[in-house]
Protein backbone atom coordinates (compact mmCIF):
# COMPACT_ATOMS: atom_id res chain seq x y z
CA UNK A 1 0.00 0.00 0.00
CA UNK A 2 1.44 2.94 -0.94
CA UNK A 3 2.11 5.70 2.08
CA UNK A 4 2.97 9.53 2.27
CA UNK A 5 5.28 11.28 5.19
CA UNK A 6 3.71 13.18 7.62
CA UNK A 7 4.78 15.77 9.73
CA UNK A 8 2.82 17.26 12.34
CA UNK A 9 5.00 20.72 14.05
CA UNK A 10 3.95 23.32 15.92
CA UNK A 11 5.43 26.60 17.12
CA UNK A 12 7.57 24.78 19.67
CA UNK A 13 8.22 21.63 18.73
CA UNK A 14 7.22 18.64 15.88
CA UNK A 15 4.42 17.07 17.48
CA UNK A 16 4.58 13.43 15.16
CA UNK A 17 6.44 12.28 12.33
CA UNK A 18 5.50 9.14 10.40
CA UNK A 19 3.84 7.93 7.36
CA UNK A 20 0.30 7.70 6.83
CA UNK A 21 -1.86 6.49 4.16
CA UNK A 22 -4.20 9.34 3.90
CA UNK A 23 -4.39 12.40 6.33
CA UNK A 24 -7.59 14.50 6.78
CA UNK A 25 -6.92 18.26 7.79
CA UNK A 26 -9.53 21.22 8.30
CA UNK A 27 -8.74 23.45 5.38
CA UNK A 28 -10.33 27.00 5.69
CA UNK A 29 -12.63 25.61 2.77
CA UNK A 30 -13.50 22.55 3.98
CA UNK A 31 -12.34 19.33 4.89
CA UNK A 32 -9.07 18.17 2.79
CA UNK A 33 -8.43 13.72 2.04
CA UNK A 34 -4.51 14.13 1.21
CA UNK A 35 -3.58 10.71 -0.36
CA UNK A 36 0.07 9.21 -1.30
CA UNK A 37 0.80 10.84 -4.77
CA UNK A 38 -1.78 14.32 -4.18
CA UNK A 39 -1.03 17.22 -5.98
CA UNK A 40 1.73 19.70 -3.96
CA UNK A 41 -0.80 22.16 -2.57
CA UNK A 42 -0.55 25.06 0.33
CA UNK A 43 -3.22 26.41 1.52
CA UNK A 44 -4.33 27.93 5.49
CA UNK A 45 -6.15 25.31 8.07
CA UNK A 46 -8.07 26.84 10.78
CA UNK A 47 -9.06 25.17 14.05
CA UNK A 48 -9.71 21.63 14.70
CA UNK A 49 -8.53 17.83 14.03
CA UNK A 50 -5.82 16.75 12.00
CA UNK A 51 -6.30 12.59 11.36
CA UNK A 52 -3.33 10.46 9.94
CA UNK A 53 -4.52 6.68 9.09
CA UNK A 54 -0.79 5.11 9.44
CA UNK A 55 0.42 2.32 7.36
CA UNK A 56 -0.29 0.14 10.74
CA UNK A 57 -4.52 0.70 10.19
CA UNK A 58 -4.44 2.69 13.35
CA UNK A 59 -5.59 6.64 13.13
CA UNK A 60 -3.83 9.54 14.84
CA UNK A 61 -5.38 12.12 15.92
CA UNK A 62 -4.06 15.76 16.59
CA UNK A 63 -5.91 19.25 17.24
CA UNK A 64 -4.67 22.65 15.71
CA UNK A 65 -5.07 25.76 16.32
CA UNK A 66 -5.21 26.87 12.56
CA UNK A 67 -2.49 27.17 10.22
CA UNK A 68 -0.35 25.83 7.10
CA UNK A 69 -0.39 22.96 5.25
CA UNK A 70 2.01 21.97 2.48
CA UNK A 71 1.40 18.89 0.29
CA UNK A 72 4.00 17.65 -1.82
CA UNK A 73 3.48 13.99 -3.96
CA UNK A 74 5.88 12.50 -1.00
CA UNK A 75 5.27 14.55 2.18
CA UNK A 76 2.74 16.49 3.96
CA UNK A 77 3.52 18.82 6.64
CA UNK A 78 1.27 20.53 9.09
CA UNK A 79 2.70 23.92 10.55
CA UNK A 80 0.62 25.22 13.43
CA UNK A 81 0.97 27.65 16.23
CA UNK A 82 -0.82 25.10 18.55
CA UNK A 83 -0.76 21.60 17.87
CA UNK A 84 -1.69 18.71 20.63
CA UNK A 85 -1.92 15.10 21.10
CA UNK A 86 -5.47 13.97 20.89
CA UNK A 87 -4.86 12.18 24.37
CA UNK A 88 -3.10 15.30 25.44
CA UNK A 89 -6.74 16.98 25.53
CA UNK A 90 -8.44 18.15 28.33
CA UNK A 91 -12.20 18.23 27.94
CA UNK A 92 -12.88 19.98 31.74
CA UNK A 93 -9.90 22.45 31.08
CA UNK A 94 -11.06 23.59 27.63
CA UNK A 95 -14.86 23.81 28.84
CA UNK A 96 -13.01 26.39 31.80
CA UNK A 97 -11.53 28.09 29.42
CA UNK A 98 -14.53 28.63 26.98
CA UNK A 99 -16.69 30.23 30.22
CA UNK A 100 -13.40 32.36 30.67
CA UNK A 101 -13.68 33.87 27.13
CA UNK A 102 -17.36 33.95 27.21
CA UNK A 103 -16.83 36.61 30.28
CA UNK A 104 -14.30 38.47 28.74
CA UNK A 105 -16.49 39.05 25.58
CA UNK A 106 -19.20 40.14 28.33
CA UNK A 107 -16.98 42.36 30.31
CA UNK A 108 -15.19 44.18 27.18
CA UNK A 109 -13.15 46.57 28.19
CA UNK A 110 -11.73 47.84 24.54
CA UNK A 111 -12.39 46.58 21.13
CA UNK A 112 -9.21 44.96 21.19
CA UNK A 113 -9.84 42.40 24.14
CA UNK A 114 -13.53 41.50 22.63
CA UNK A 115 -11.48 41.21 19.20
CA UNK A 116 -8.75 39.11 21.47
CA UNK A 117 -11.42 36.88 23.49
CA UNK A 118 -13.43 36.27 20.40
CA UNK A 119 -10.51 34.61 18.61
CA UNK A 120 -9.61 32.98 21.89
CA UNK A 121 -13.33 31.24 22.29
CA UNK A 122 -13.29 30.69 18.45
CA UNK A 123 -10.46 27.95 18.76
CA UNK A 124 -11.48 26.36 22.35
CA UNK A 125 -15.31 25.96 20.61
CA UNK A 126 -13.09 23.88 17.86
CA UNK A 127 -11.12 22.23 20.54
CA UNK A 128 -14.26 21.05 22.07
CA UNK A 129 -15.28 20.09 18.59
CA UNK A 130 -12.24 18.09 17.94
CA UNK A 131 -12.64 16.49 21.30
CA UNK A 132 -16.34 15.31 20.56
CA UNK A 133 -15.71 13.98 17.44
CA UNK A 134 -12.57 11.88 18.23
CA UNK A 135 -15.04 10.57 20.95
CA UNK A 136 -17.46 9.31 18.38
CA UNK A 137 -14.64 8.10 15.83
CA UNK A 138 -13.19 6.07 18.87
CA UNK A 139 -16.32 4.63 19.93
CA UNK A 140 -16.66 2.75 16.07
Amino acid sequence: MATIQVEIVSAEENIWSGRGTMVFAPGIMGELGIAPRHTPLITQLKPGDVRVQTEEGKEEFFFISGGILEIQPDIVTVLSDTAIRAHDLDEAKAIEAQKRAEDAMKDQGSEMDYARAKAELAQIVAQLRSIEKIKELRKR
